[in-house]
């Protein structure tokens, strides 16, 4: 099983975050009672840029669940054939070489689902399988991999497309002042990452995936997600996602290596969500990473934000196409998401 093929895709509309912190002033400004307060808030999420599925002036328009949903419909599709074709360009296979497509995302709900439109949209082939997946959230990228390796595991000759699609900012709720409103009003951005997975009998130049593990944390539904109501998805962000990273990851990871017959010391490149500044701390303290292991997320963090299931993915073309690492490196690939959960990727050049 190999990873073939990574691409990102992202809206025209891209804003300074000083910009994008105005906006937000204008807009919250006579309901916050501390403006100084929102403004630490931003500066803390470690973002200097973002991708806006629409112009800034438009969102002020999105009264609706429904209308919000919408231009997430539109733009998903024009963005999820961008991202799909870029990825199967750089992997140099056709449409027609596709045998599965894992859809992911947590911003939106379409019925016919993304797939599905995008068959219509590419000509992709008429006997694909379709695999709409909602809900897994920022771990979703790393999941999908994971499911599209074992795809391809049972069928070696097929090539498996993960796509995942996230307008973050189509569900900005507009009268929310807490706390976790506020700051994914600067942390989370919009766009797109496909990724191709290959089976054994497919020639393709990218890492192998030695194997995957998915972990599950009992008792855990309050740390993240969505309190969906007829104004659409509300965010749900507890100050505990730092601890559950302390808590359980490096656990996690070492029994997984272990596994696997490796330990962390053998692990040359991380490939890490982007989940922001404190849980990539978080993630380093735990694993006890050395300065600079995390670098490609940081630097993914300040150029797009938190991308929710994408952001993983585009770390992933970060390490591929820029910082790919010598042949024979191991790469752990990881996100954390709702549920609480994780997933691990093991990797190797």
């Amino acid at each position: 099983m190999t990873i073939a093929g990574v691409a990102s895709a992202f809206p025209p509309h891209k804003y300074d975050q000083r910009v994008l912190l105005l906006a937000l002033q204008r807009h919250f400004g006579p309901m916050v009672e501390n403006p100084v307060f929102m403004e630490r808030l931003q500066a803390r999420v470690g973002v200097e840029t973002r991708h806006l599925a629409l112009p800034i002036e438009e969102y002020y328009d999105l009264k609706s669940w429904g209308k919000a949903n919408n231009h997430w419909i539109e733009v998903a599709e024009e963005l999820g054939q961008k991202a799909l074709c870029g990825a199967l360009a750089r992997a140099g296979f056709a449409t027609s070489d596709l045998g599965a497509i894992f859809f992911v995302s947590i911003t939106g709900i379409s019925s016919p689902s993304i797939d599905a439109r995008l068959i219509n949209r590419m000509s992709l082939p008429l006997n694909i399988k379709r695999v709409p997946i909602f809900g897994l959230g920022c771990v979703a990228g790393a999941a999908g991999i994971a499911r599209a390796a074992d795809y391809v595991l049972a069928y070696p000759k097929q090539v498996a497309a993960v796509l995942a699609v996230e307008l973050c900012s189509l569900t900005l709720q507009q009268e929310d002042l807490s706390v976790a409103n506020l700051i994914s009003s600067g942390l989370f951005g919009d766009g797109a990452a496909a990724v191709l997975v290959s089976g054994a009998e497919r020639t393709a130049n990218g890492p192998e995936i030695l194997g995957t593990r998915s972990v599950f944390y009992p008792n855990s539904e309050h740390v993240m997600g969505w309190d969906i109501s007829e104004k659409g998805f509300r965010i749900v962000l507890s100050r505990e996602v730092p601890e559950v990273v302390h808590e359980h990851l490096a656990s996690d990871v070492d029994a997984f290596l272990y596994e696997q017959g490796l330990s962390r010391s053998d692990i040359g490149s991380w490939i890490l969500h982007t989940g922001g500044p404190r849980v990539l701390e978080a993630t380093a303290a735990a694993l006890d990473l050395p300065e600079g292991a995390l670098a490609v997320s940081w630097d993914c963090l300040r150029r797009t934000g938190n991308l929710s299931s994408a952001s993983v993915l585009v770390v992933l073309e970060e390490v591929m196409t820029k910082r790919r690492p010598a042949v024979g490196t191991y790469s752990l690939l990881a996100a954390m998401g709702p549920g609480f959960c994780s997933e691990l990727v093991l990797l190797r050049w």
